[in-house]
């Protein structure tokens, strides 16, 4: 299987994850008029179909080998396949929480909660099961990146008209920050203890975890959708043929994404800390595509424009403090 040898292609890999997590988006925003719990199903498909592609390539450029990917799924110990799979659940019940936070309390109040609460938890714990990269440099930039997201939501909340905080929203955002921070320690685990999963087989198996979790979790949701009026399986197969292209080419953007993201982390040279810290600069890549292709912020006022000036300059300190971490002793 494919793993980087040298720090200059795990971090492409890396750069390359976070471009792949803030792009994905643009997906659903192209499918206009498409309900987002019919556009998940397709989302799924692509994340299992890009985990199959990547497994019988570049996770098996040695058919031979321990560690070749249907070999390496076949000799791993269960319970590595395990955190896997509970991997993939919690990520999927964080992730669908995150959007219910979103459509609940608007970005402003769920994306520093959200993916703040997230960042922090995810790095402390992947940190903790493996202490790769210098300290203070990780941590150093999690904050800055930490603060720029709340520059983020700032700006967002100066162009948006949805300024309603409730309780419910809050609780949602938390509990998704949770779910999302979560997960990655499970990957972790998997691909570091006993007879480990390899990054290519991890990613497959927490594919297959958030299949599992979606046909149940999804479908509840359509028949009591956060908002608008419940949707029917019927509605999905009635879709046009190219909103459901456009869910299966998101679902192969963030899968092609979050793949380099555990491989990258797999590398001793990285480690998981540094790979999903600096995967969570997704959102400074969100926000240009708002900014400067969706035209989110046409008409915007000076405040909010000095909060984006000031996010931006806070995610390339922060990420660039992150990038530093595994290399700098």
């Amino acid at each position: 299987m494919f793993v980087p040898q040298v720090y200059a292609v795990a971090l492409a890999m890396m750069l390359t994850s976070m471009f792949c997590w803030g792009s994905w988006a643009n997906t659903q925003k192209a499918a206009k008029n498409w309900r987002f719990e019919l556009f998940y199903w397709d989302y799924v498909w692509g994340i299992l179909i890009v985990a199959v592609i990547l497994g019988v390539t570049l996770g098996r450029t040695n058919a031979a080998s321990p560690d070749s990917f249907l070999n390496n799924l076949a000799s791993a110990d269960g319970r590595n396949i395990v955190y896997a799979l509970v991997g993939g659940i919690i990520f999927n019940v964080g992730n669908l929480l995150l959007v219910a936070a979103i459509e609940t309390a608007g970005l402003a109040v769920a994306f520093p909660i959200g993916i703040g609460l997230a960042l922090v938890i995810g790095a402390v714990l992947n940190y903790l099961v493996t202490p790769k990269g210098n300290p203070l440099l990780l941590f150093g930039g999690i904050a800055l990146v930490c603060l720029a997201i709340i520059f983020d939501a700032l700006a967002y909340r100066g162009i948006s008209k949805d300024t309603k905080v409730t309780a419910k929203g809050i609780v949602l955002s938390v509990l998704a920050g949770i779910g999302i921070g979560l997960f990655y320690p499970m990957i972790a685990k998997a691909i570091s203890t006993g007879n480990h999963l390899g990054p290519y087989t991890v990613f497959f198996v927490f594919a297959a975890g958030i299949l599992v979790c979606t046909i149940p979790v999804n479908y509840a949701l359509m028949r009591r959708p956060i908002s608008g009026a419940p949707v029917a399986l019927s509605d999905y197969w009635a879709g046009a043929g190219k909103l459901h292209v456009w869910g299966i080419l998101g679902g192969l953007i963030w899968g092609v994404g979050t793949n380099f993201n555990f491989v990258a982390s797999y590398a001793p040279i990285v480690g998981p800390a540094a790979s999903y810290a600096l995967g969570q600069g997704a959102t400074m890549i969100s926000a240009f595509w708002g900014v400067f292709v969706w035209k989110e912020f046409r008409g915007a006022g000076a405040q909010a424009r000095r909060y984006l000036a000031l996010m931006f300059i806070l995610f390339i300190a922060g990420l660039t403090l992150i990038a530093l971490a595994p290399v700098v002793k």
